[in-house]
């Protein structure tokens, strides 16, 4: 990561966490109170150079839901809970990670880190992500950003994740990275400010289908079978 890329993490991170507090206490209290289970969720992901570390995320899910169901949350997941619900659709459960930012683990902008599960079905390409430090937003972030929605329609959600849409945000990230300035951060921090403000598409919006799909891909997006 370059001194500048560094710097303007830890100002706006500073800065994010100077107005956000009230929004911290606040989520903390609706989630204790509503099953009293903990506030935070920490989960094993796989950052710059294949170190693993916890990521932090505001809890939307049962206690001990990675335990009882799949890793993708799809759809209206049924161990989602209703005040996580909330928070899921604003995407306001991915604010704790300003803790990985300010500790150097995560960037404000950089692909997102999987679990580890993923990231051994890579190939000797797509490990050339991991040259990257992970972040809270990316491009593939915002192109994907219905991608519960997206999944709850294909007939096999984890499937299409690995062989469709994880390519796709792996494809969209190394192509980001070579040409990324601190600038271009800070446009797709504004362009994810602006989808989180605005209202999410409903029936018939979906994010557009990797490149270079067929239409037998297409069908299983659809919901369809090859």
């Amino acid at each position: 990561m370059s001194g500048a890329k560094r710097l303007f993490d830890l100002c706006w991170t500073v800065v994010g966490l100077a107005l956000l507090w009230p929004v911290f206490v606040f989520l903390s209290l609706i989630i204790a109170l509503g099953d009293g289970g903990p506030v935070l969720y920490r989960q094993a992901r796989v950052g710059k150079g294949g170190r693993v570390f916890r990521m932090l995320k505001f809890r939307t899910m049962v206690v001990d839901a990675d335990k009882v169901g799949s890793l993708l949350t799809v759809g209206r997941d049924p161990r989602t809970t209703p005040v996580g619900r909330w928070i899921r659709r604003l995407k306001l459960d991915e604010l704790p990670q300003l803790w990985n930012v300010l500790r150097g683990e995560m960037s404000l902008v950089g692909p997102r880190p999987e679990v580890p599960r993923y990231v051994a079905l890579y190939t000797a390409e797509q490990w050339r992500v991991l040259d990257l430090v992970p972040g809270i937003t990316d491009r593939a972030s915002i192109k994907y950003r219905e991608e519960s929605e997206l999944l709850a329609q294909a007939s096999d959600p984890q499937t299409v994740y690995v062989s469709q849409i994880l390519p796709d945000k792996i494809r969209l990230n190394l192509e980001y990275a070579a040409h990324a300035t601190v600038w271009t951060d800070f446009l797709v921090v504004l362009s994810t400010l602006g989808h989180m403000v605005r209202p999410a598409p409903r029936s018939g919006a979906e994010p557009a289908p990797a490149p270079g799909l067929t239409r037998q891909r297409e069908s299983v997006l659809s919901g369809g079978r090859p």
